[in-house]
Protein backbone atom coordinates (compact mmCIF):
# COMPACT_ATOMS: atom_id res chain seq x y z
CA UNK A 1 0.00 0.00 0.00
CA UNK A 2 1.66 3.49 -1.53
CA UNK A 3 0.49 5.42 1.67
CA UNK A 4 1.25 8.48 -0.47
CA UNK A 5 -1.48 8.34 -2.84
CA UNK A 6 -4.12 5.46 -0.93
CA UNK A 7 -4.32 7.06 2.44
CA UNK A 8 -3.44 10.39 2.37
CA UNK A 9 -5.61 11.88 -0.57
CA UNK A 10 -9.05 10.67 0.58
CA UNK A 11 -8.46 11.69 4.07
CA UNK A 12 -7.55 15.26 2.41
CA UNK A 13 -11.30 15.00 0.14
CA UNK A 14 -13.28 13.91 3.31
CA UNK A 15 -11.83 16.68 4.91
CA UNK A 16 -12.55 19.49 2.35
CA UNK A 17 -16.10 17.96 1.82
CA UNK A 18 -18.70 20.03 2.96
CA UNK A 19 -20.99 18.12 5.82
CA UNK A 20 -24.48 18.23 6.05
CA UNK A 21 -25.58 20.00 9.57
CA UNK A 22 -28.89 20.46 10.83
CA UNK A 23 -30.35 23.76 10.42
CA UNK A 24 -31.91 23.81 13.81
CA UNK A 25 -28.98 22.18 15.53
CA UNK A 26 -28.34 25.52 17.33
CA UNK A 27 -31.13 28.21 18.26
CA UNK A 28 -30.94 31.87 18.65
CA UNK A 29 -32.65 33.95 21.67
CA UNK A 30 -35.01 35.98 20.22
CA UNK A 31 -34.30 38.91 23.09
CA UNK A 32 -30.29 38.37 23.50
CA UNK A 33 -29.07 36.67 19.97
CA UNK A 34 -27.58 33.98 22.41
CA UNK A 35 -26.69 31.10 20.53
CA UNK A 36 -28.72 27.53 22.77
CA UNK A 37 -27.96 24.10 21.74
CA UNK A 38 -31.30 22.39 20.90
CA UNK A 39 -30.61 19.74 22.86
CA UNK A 40 -29.57 21.68 25.79
CA UNK A 41 -33.02 23.74 25.07
CA UNK A 42 -35.17 20.97 24.71
CA UNK A 43 -33.54 19.33 27.95
CA UNK A 44 -34.63 22.75 30.12
CA UNK A 45 -38.24 22.44 28.38
CA UNK A 46 -37.34 24.91 25.39
CA UNK A 47 -36.33 28.04 27.44
CA UNK A 48 -33.17 29.78 26.82
CA UNK A 49 -30.96 29.28 30.08
CA UNK A 50 -29.51 32.63 30.77
CA UNK A 51 -32.16 35.16 29.41
CA UNK A 52 -35.51 33.04 30.66
CA UNK A 53 -36.93 33.57 26.74
CA UNK A 54 -39.83 30.75 26.79
CA UNK A 55 -39.75 29.43 23.03
CA UNK A 56 -42.30 27.61 21.34
CA UNK A 57 -43.21 24.33 22.46
CA UNK A 58 -44.26 21.29 20.80
CA UNK A 59 -47.96 20.27 22.23
CA UNK A 60 -47.04 16.54 22.38
CA UNK A 61 -43.92 17.30 24.30
CA UNK A 62 -45.70 19.88 26.85
CA UNK A 63 -48.04 17.19 27.52
CA UNK A 64 -45.20 14.96 27.99
CA UNK A 65 -43.82 16.92 30.77
CA UNK A 66 -47.41 18.09 32.17
CA UNK A 67 -48.69 13.93 32.62
CA UNK A 68 -47.11 11.56 35.34
CA UNK A 69 -44.38 9.18 33.67
CA UNK A 70 -45.38 11.44 30.34
CA UNK A 71 -48.03 9.00 29.98
CA UNK A 72 -51.87 9.95 28.70
CA UNK A 73 -54.39 8.83 26.21
CA UNK A 74 -55.50 11.13 23.10
CA UNK A 75 -59.12 12.40 22.92
CA UNK A 76 -60.23 11.60 19.15
CA UNK A 77 -61.31 14.93 17.32
CA UNK A 78 -64.86 15.31 16.13
CA UNK A 79 -65.39 15.61 12.22
CA UNK A 80 -66.37 18.41 10.46
CA UNK A 81 -66.11 20.19 6.72
CA UNK A 82 -62.82 20.81 5.83
CA UNK A 83 -64.08 23.83 3.65
CA UNK A 84 -67.43 25.08 4.43
CA UNK A 85 -66.76 28.34 2.30
CA UNK A 86 -64.68 26.85 -0.69
CA UNK A 87 -62.53 29.62 0.60
CA UNK A 88 -59.43 30.14 -1.84
CA UNK A 89 -56.40 33.63 -1.89
CA UNK A 90 -53.13 32.78 -2.55
CA UNK A 91 -53.76 28.80 -2.08
CA UNK A 92 -56.94 27.10 -1.46
CA UNK A 93 -57.97 26.70 2.50
CA UNK A 94 -57.26 22.69 1.90
CA UNK A 95 -53.95 22.77 0.69
CA UNK A 96 -53.06 25.57 3.53
CA UNK A 97 -54.69 22.84 5.45
CA UNK A 98 -52.37 19.76 3.82
CA UNK A 99 -49.70 21.67 4.52
CA UNK A 100 -50.50 22.39 8.00
CA UNK A 101 -50.92 18.88 9.09
CA UNK A 102 -47.88 17.52 6.92
CA UNK A 103 -45.65 20.46 9.14
CA UNK A 104 -46.39 19.61 12.40
CA UNK A 105 -48.24 15.94 12.46
CA UNK A 106 -51.66 17.14 13.38
CA UNK A 107 -55.05 17.27 12.78
CA UNK A 108 -55.93 20.39 13.95
CA UNK A 109 -54.64 23.25 15.64
CA UNK A 110 -55.82 22.08 19.17
CA UNK A 111 -55.12 18.61 20.76
CA UNK A 112 -56.19 16.58 23.84
CA UNK A 113 -54.78 14.97 26.11
CA UNK A 114 -56.44 12.46 29.18
CA UNK A 115 -54.51 11.24 31.92
CA UNK A 116 -52.99 11.59 35.64
CA UNK A 117 -51.16 14.09 37.29
CA UNK A 118 -50.05 13.61 40.62
CA UNK A 119 -52.74 10.56 40.94
CA UNK A 120 -55.56 12.96 39.49
CA UNK A 121 -57.47 12.81 36.31
CA UNK A 122 -56.87 15.51 34.14
CA UNK A 123 -58.10 16.64 30.35
CA UNK A 124 -55.29 19.29 28.96
CA UNK A 125 -55.57 20.70 25.53
CA UNK A 126 -52.77 21.93 23.83
CA UNK A 127 -53.31 24.49 21.58
CA UNK A 128 -50.43 25.08 18.86
CA UNK A 129 -49.37 28.29 17.05
CA UNK A 130 -47.37 26.12 14.52
CA UNK A 131 -50.58 25.05 13.27
CA UNK A 132 -51.70 27.95 11.28
CA UNK A 133 -51.41 30.35 14.25
CA UNK A 134 -53.10 28.27 16.41
CA UNK A 135 -56.41 29.64 14.58
CA UNK A 136 -59.66 29.10 16.14
CA UNK A 137 -61.90 27.72 13.23
CA UNK A 138 -64.56 24.73 13.28
CA UNK A 139 -62.74 22.08 14.07
CA UNK A 140 -60.56 23.76 16.88
CA UNK A 141 -63.93 24.97 18.48
CA UNK A 142 -65.33 21.75 18.34
CA UNK A 143 -62.16 19.73 19.76
CA UNK A 144 -62.53 22.19 22.89
CA UNK A 145 -66.20 21.72 23.37
CA UNK A 146 -65.41 17.87 23.15
CA UNK A 147 -62.57 18.08 25.44
CA UNK A 148 -65.11 20.00 28.13
CA UNK A 149 -67.87 17.45 28.17
CA UNK A 150 -65.44 14.65 28.23
CA UNK A 151 -64.14 16.23 31.78
CA UNK A 152 -67.34 16.50 32.93
CA UNK A 153 -67.90 12.80 32.05
CA UNK A 154 -64.69 11.98 34.16
CA UNK A 155 -65.42 14.42 36.50
CA UNK A 156 -62.21 15.91 35.71
CA UNK A 157 -60.24 19.15 35.78
CA UNK A 158 -59.87 20.59 32.67
CA UNK A 159 -56.59 22.56 31.93
CA UNK A 160 -56.23 24.88 28.36
CA UNK A 161 -52.85 25.89 27.16
CA UNK A 162 -53.33 28.69 24.53
CA UNK A 163 -51.59 29.59 21.82
CA UNK A 164 -53.30 31.52 19.60
CA UNK A 165 -53.46 34.54 16.97
CA UNK A 166 -57.54 34.35 16.74
CA UNK A 167 -60.10 33.51 14.30
CA UNK A 168 -59.74 31.43 11.11
CA UNK A 169 -60.24 34.07 8.24
CA UNK A 170 -60.88 30.78 5.80
CA UNK A 171 -64.26 29.95 7.68
CA UNK A 172 -65.66 33.25 8.33
CA UNK A 173 -68.38 33.87 10.44
CA UNK A 174 -68.53 30.16 11.24
CA UNK A 175 -64.96 31.11 13.21
CA UNK A 176 -66.37 33.77 14.68
CA UNK A 177 -69.48 31.65 16.27
CA UNK A 178 -67.20 29.33 17.78
CA UNK A 179 -66.66 31.89 20.28
CA UNK A 180 -70.30 32.03 21.64
CA UNK A 181 -70.13 28.20 21.22
CA UNK A 182 -66.85 27.33 23.30
CA UNK A 183 -68.82 29.46 26.32
CA UNK A 184 -71.36 26.81 26.17
CA UNK A 185 -68.58 24.38 26.90
CA UNK A 186 -67.13 26.83 29.67
CA UNK A 187 -70.67 26.94 31.21
CA UNK A 188 -70.96 22.75 31.40
CA UNK A 189 -67.35 22.84 33.39
CA UNK A 190 -68.90 25.55 36.25
CA UNK A 191 -72.73 23.86 36.38
CA UNK A 192 -70.64 20.27 36.98
CA UNK A 193 -68.50 22.60 39.90
CA UNK A 194 -65.26 21.36 38.05
CA UNK A 195 -61.89 23.91 37.88
CA UNK A 196 -61.11 25.28 34.89
CA UNK A 197 -57.51 26.46 34.70
CA UNK A 198 -56.03 27.96 31.29
CA UNK A 199 -52.34 28.66 30.89
CA UNK A 200 -52.17 31.64 28.77
CA UNK A 201 -48.75 30.96 26.45
CA UNK A 202 -46.86 33.45 23.56
CA UNK A 203 -49.01 34.28 21.93
CA UNK A 204 -53.09 34.96 23.25
CA UNK A 205 -54.73 37.48 21.45
CA UNK A 206 -57.84 38.25 19.21
CA UNK A 207 -61.29 35.59 19.72
CA UNK A 208 -59.75 33.22 21.85
CA UNK A 209 -58.86 35.91 24.36
CA UNK A 210 -62.07 37.25 24.04
CA UNK A 211 -63.81 34.14 24.99
CA UNK A 212 -62.63 30.80 26.55
CA UNK A 213 -58.94 32.03 27.29
CA UNK A 214 -60.49 34.20 29.95
CA UNK A 215 -62.98 32.82 31.47
CA UNK A 216 -61.07 29.95 33.66
CA UNK A 217 -61.36 30.12 36.93
CA UNK A 218 -57.60 30.45 37.38
CA UNK A 219 -55.35 32.14 34.35
CA UNK A 220 -52.23 31.22 34.88
CA UNK A 221 -49.45 33.16 32.29
CA UNK A 222 -45.77 32.02 31.61
CA UNK A 223 -43.27 34.87 31.35
CA UNK A 224 -43.35 37.31 28.47
CA UNK A 225 -46.44 36.36 26.61
CA UNK A 226 -48.16 38.67 24.49
CA UNK A 227 -51.73 38.48 26.06
CA UNK A 228 -54.33 40.96 24.49
CA UNK A 229 -56.93 40.76 21.83
CA UNK A 230 -55.80 43.71 18.91
CA UNK A 231 -51.75 44.17 18.65
CA UNK A 232 -50.30 47.37 19.88
CA UNK A 233 -49.72 49.30 16.88
CA UNK A 234 -53.43 49.03 15.97
CA UNK A 235 -54.28 50.15 19.64
CA UNK A 236 -52.01 52.96 19.49
CA UNK A 237 -53.14 53.87 16.33
CA UNK A 238 -56.64 54.20 17.70
CA UNK A 239 -56.26 55.94 21.02
CA UNK A 240 -53.06 57.81 18.97
CA UNK A 241 -51.04 57.41 22.56
CA UNK A 242 -47.67 56.01 23.07
CA UNK A 243 -48.58 52.52 25.10
CA UNK A 244 -46.93 52.01 28.40
CA UNK A 245 -43.96 49.73 28.35
CA UNK A 246 -44.61 45.92 28.51
CA UNK A 247 -48.48 46.71 27.42
CA UNK A 248 -50.46 43.32 26.82
CA UNK A 249 -47.31 41.25 28.28
CA UNK A 250 -48.32 38.82 31.13
CA UNK A 251 -46.29 40.94 33.86
CA UNK A 252 -48.12 44.11 32.97
CA UNK A 253 -51.66 41.87 32.99
CA UNK A 254 -50.40 40.54 36.11
CA UNK A 255 -50.23 43.96 37.62
CA UNK A 256 -53.47 45.30 36.33
CA UNK A 257 -55.12 42.19 37.73
CA UNK A 258 -56.09 40.46 34.07
CA UNK A 259 -53.98 37.12 34.95
CA UNK A 260 -53.75 35.83 38.65
CA UNK A 261 -49.84 33.97 38.60
CA UNK A 262 -47.21 34.75 36.46
CA UNK A 263 -45.58 31.23 36.57
CA UNK A 264 -42.24 29.82 34.81
CA UNK A 265 -43.07 26.69 32.49
CA UNK A 266 -40.52 24.79 34.69
CA UNK A 267 -42.90 25.73 37.39
CA UNK A 268 -46.27 25.36 35.67
CA UNK A 269 -47.01 21.40 36.30
CA UNK A 270 -46.51 21.67 40.44
CA UNK A 271 -48.62 24.81 40.40
CA UNK A 272 -51.23 23.12 38.47
CA UNK A 273 -51.13 20.10 39.92
CA UNK A 274 -51.28 21.86 43.57
CA UNK A 275 -54.67 23.97 42.69
CA UNK A 276 -56.42 21.07 40.56
CA UNK A 277 -55.90 19.47 43.78
CA UNK A 278 -56.98 22.09 45.88
CA UNK A 279 -59.99 22.57 43.97
CA UNK A 280 -61.18 19.24 43.09
CA UNK A 281 -61.29 18.45 47.08
CA UNK A 282 -65.28 19.97 47.36
CA UNK A 283 -65.64 17.58 44.49
CA UNK A 284 -64.46 14.63 45.87
CA UNK A 285 -66.42 15.00 48.89
CA UNK A 286 -69.73 15.35 47.23
CA UNK A 287 -69.15 12.57 45.14
CA UNK A 288 -67.71 10.53 48.49
CA UNK A 289 -71.68 11.82 50.02
CA UNK A 290 -73.05 10.65 47.06
CA UNK A 291 -71.85 6.84 46.85
CA UNK A 292 -71.95 6.91 50.77
CA UNK A 293 -74.99 8.46 51.70
CA UNK A 294 -74.58 7.22 55.64
CA UNK A 295 -72.00 9.91 56.37
CA UNK A 296 -73.03 12.09 59.33
CA UNK A 297 -71.08 15.29 59.05
CA UNK A 298 -71.33 16.70 55.77
CA UNK A 299 -70.86 20.49 54.79
CA UNK A 300 -73.81 22.07 53.96
CA UNK A 301 -72.77 23.85 51.10
CA UNK A 302 -71.99 20.79 48.81
CA UNK A 303 -75.95 20.01 48.68
CA UNK A 304 -75.96 16.92 50.80
CA UNK A 305 -77.76 15.46 53.94
CA UNK A 306 -77.06 13.87 56.54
Amino acid sequence: MNWLTDAIPPRIKNFLMKKDVPRDLWIKCPETGEMVFHRDLEENNFVIPKSGYHMRMPVKKRLEIFFDDGEYSTLPLPEVFLDPLKFRDEQRYVDRLKAARSKTGLDETVFIGFGKLDGLSVVAAVQSFDFMGGSLGTAAGEAIIAGMYFACEQRAPFVLFVASGGARMQEGILSLMQMPRTIVGVQALKEARLPYLVVMTNPTSGGVTASYAMLGDIHIAEPGAFIGFAGPRVIEQTVCEKLPHGFQRSEYLLEHGMVDMVVHRNEIRGVVSKTCHMLMKPVQDRLDCEVNPEVTEVSEDLGCTS
